[in-house]
């Protein structure tokens, strides 16, 4: 199967993902994609997260920094014009499960060819020196799936501490110096100076070193196509923020492995009325499955396992196993 490199000619995000949802829906699935593409100033929000939970609000406003939820569960990241983002599509073969690692590898082994000890670390990182620089996030549908990271190569951290909410489960300090100490950039670890159109022209080279570059230019049909996608998803506050209800229960837990998941619940008589999960945890299923069949069953550990017995925890948290699901339930 042939690879194609599409480079986006906008540095909107919400037509950057959107672009990502018409390649992987619309295009040729006969090919693979690697694609690469910036955002001016954004904050990127995972599909299961808490979008008021991930910002600084008055932050957000003050920047005029756009907040766009993407298809791919994980974390929220910071864009800007010193980023540079990489997304390959392609068929995802048996995988029922996600292998971030083997998309990620790519981007350290150029690296490290570049003198910079980069390493492919945790669920979904690369670092250097313990330091992430690159964090990335996979969508799995109908046999096909799509990846996609960042490289911090020459951006604002002060603008990332400034913007991002800091949970304190996830960092030991909610100052903007604990966000700074756990990430960095990748221009200042380089032996030879690069621009960043350099290191891109570099990177497009690694990834096709063995086949030759086959490029897609956008057509006016495609771009029209992308810009409804736009309007219809990306543009819409509620597909961004949500409208979240008011819950009377509310537990939060980060486990190794699976990330942070939150479970809000409202319940009536020790029974689960409504439940919902927001968190950066990956998953290969909707865990809106996982809600409906907790509907109406008591809170208690024997009920659970039962209103469970025929769910895949796994599949919808990644990394999560069925007793810690019951177990931050309860």
């Amino acid at each position: 199967m042939s690879m194609v490199y599409l480079k986006s000619p906008s540095t909107d995000p919400a037509f950057n993902l959107a672009l990502e949802q018409y390649v992987f829906d619309k295009m040729d699935r006969s090919k693979e994609y690697f694609m690469l593409w910036q955002n001016h100033n954004a904050v990127i929000v995972g599909k299961n997260q808490n979008t008021f939970g991930e910002v600084n609000p008055k932050a957000i406003e003050e920047k005029g920094v756009q907040v766009i939820r993407r298809l791919s569960g994980g974390g929220a990241v910071y864009h800007d014009l010193g980023n540079l983002n990489f997304t390959f599509i392609m068929d995802a073969k048996d995988a029922s499960d996600l292998d971030i690692k083997l998309f990620c590898q790519p981007v350290a082994s150029l690296l490290q060819e570049l003198g910079v000890d980069a390493q492919v670390n945790g669920r979904n990182d690369i670092t250097i020196e313990g330091k992430k620089f690159s964090g990335n996030s996979q969508y799995l549908k109908e046999g096909r799936i799509m990846h996609h990271g960042t490289i911090m190569y020459n951006s604002d951290l002060d603008f990332v501490a400034a913007v991002l909410n800091v949970a304190g489960d996830k960092f030991q300090s909610k100052a903007a110096k604990s966000v700074k100490s756990r990430v960095t950039n990748v221009k200042p670890f380089l032996k030879n100076e690069l621009t960043l159109a350099e290191f891109q022209e570099k990177l497009v080279s690694y990834v096709f070193a063995e086949n030759p570059v086959e490029t897609y230019d956008l057509t006016q049909g495609d771009i029209e196509a992308i810009e409804k996608i736009k309007e219809e998803r990306y543009a819409q506050w509620d597909w961004n923020y949500g409208k979240s209800p008011e819950y009377t229960v509310q537990k939060e837990r980060r486990i190794d492995g699976c990330g942070k998941i939150e479970a809000h619940m409202n319940t009536k008589e020790g029974k689960i009325v409504e439940v919902k999960f927001y968190g950066d945890f990956f998953g290969v299923c909707d865990h809106i499955e996982v809600s409906e069949a907790l509907k109406g069953w008591e809170l208690k550990k024997e009920t659970l396992q039962k209103a469970l017995e025929n769910i895949e925890i796994e599949k919808y948290f990644h990394g999560l196993s069925k007793e810690q699901f019951i177990d931050i339930l309860l």
